[in-house]
């Protein structure tokens, strides 16, 4: 047990310093906008292709892994998104939202250190996989979904909408990262010596650096509305996800422990900052979003350190049946 509190505390405790910097300082949310550029578009992006370009590209070329993923992700979704329309009295964009809430785990700022942390660099393919395939799912489903609710009077064209999803899935920094990674492994690409020695110095601050930002940007945004959806909405994210992905891999089956460590531990993952931009940008659903990444950051505490645990110990099974 002291293993693990040892595994899990640093990356609590940079997020709770973080949260406690964010409410001390007072800064305004505009003052973490560069330190997000940084993290988002360079120290990310160099750790997903560092990982995934030093990976066999006969292990990235994994379609039953991929369905494993959008199987238990869309079906966690589903159980949201319904949570969010009955709770919303059916508008469609809140709901959205809550989809999101409830199944879209915190994967590029949290997942990569910590099953690296756990599982060691073996966990990097699965990893790589799993953040691709749900940022895929999410800014495909979440604009066509926004685009269905009026916003300010009007609703934006169908062709708008997909070029907008078109474009977003292409050009975030963290898939442009893991498909370049991937050609570099297809291709045995070797970067020259200092470019390796760039990328490895921004691989290894990516880690402190989100987990740090995580915490400081819920701790500056004040938390003035818990909405009553928000209890079985982090119930489906922090329990109902890590238990679907196992029966996932149960019945599709076939992967090596890592791997299913992997999927499990991300699932366990709370909801991910994208959770408020988006409503942010879209102005629904902000203030309920906010409140439920600060509050299953925190609850995330004991359950992602249960699921952990139970892993590790090899107390839950990644073979359900």
């Amino acid at each position: 047990m002291s293993e693990l509190f040892g595994l899990v505390f640093p990356f609590f405790g940079l997020i709770f310093l973080g949260y406690a910097c964010g409410r001390l300082v007072k800064l305004p949310v505009e003052g973490l906008a560069g330190l997000s550029f940084f993290i988002i578009y360079l120290a990310l992006p160099a750790l997903f292709y560092r990982i995934v370009s030093r990976t066999p590209i006969e292990e990235l070329a994994n379609p039953r892994f991929i369905l494993t993923v959008l199987a238990s992700t869309t079906a966690c979704g589903l159980i949201a998104f319904g949570i969010g329309l009955w709770a919303r009295g059916g508008r469609i964009g809140d709901a959205a939202i809550a989809g999101t809430i409830g199944a879209y785990s915190n994967t590029g700022y949290m997942g990569p250190g910590l099953t690296f942390a756990a599982l060691g660099q073996a966990a990097a393919s699965p990893a790589a996989i799993v953040f691709a395939c749900d940022s895929v799912f999410f800014f495909t489903m979440v604009p066509l979904l926004m685009a269905l609710q009026k916003a300010e009077g009007r609703r934006d064209s169908l062709p708008a909408t997909l070029w907008l999803i078109v474009k977003r899935v292409l050009t975030h920094p963290f898939n442009v990262a893991t498909l370049l990674g991937i050609a570099a492994a297809a291709l045995h690409f070797q970067e020259p010596e200092p470019v390796g020695r760039l990328l490895e110095y921004l691989k290894n601050a990516a880690a402190p650096c989100a987990l740090f930002t995580l915490g400081m940007s819920v701790g500056i945004r004040p938390l003035k509305r818990v909405p009553g959806e928000l209890a079985p909405l982090l119930a489906v994210k922090l329990v109902v996800h890590p238990l679907l992905a196992l029966v996932a891999l149960s019945l599709i089956g076939g992967f090596s422990p890592i791997w299913g460590q992997t999927l499990g531990m991300i699932a366990g993952v709370p909801p991910a900052l994208n959770g408020f931009i988006i409503p942010q940008k879209n102005r629904t659903y902000f203030e309920e979003a906010s409140a439920a990444v600060l509050l299953g950051t925190l609850a995330s505490v004991a359950t992602l350190t249960t699921v952990l645990y139970l892993l590790k110990e090899k107390i839950l099974p990644l073979q359900l049946f």
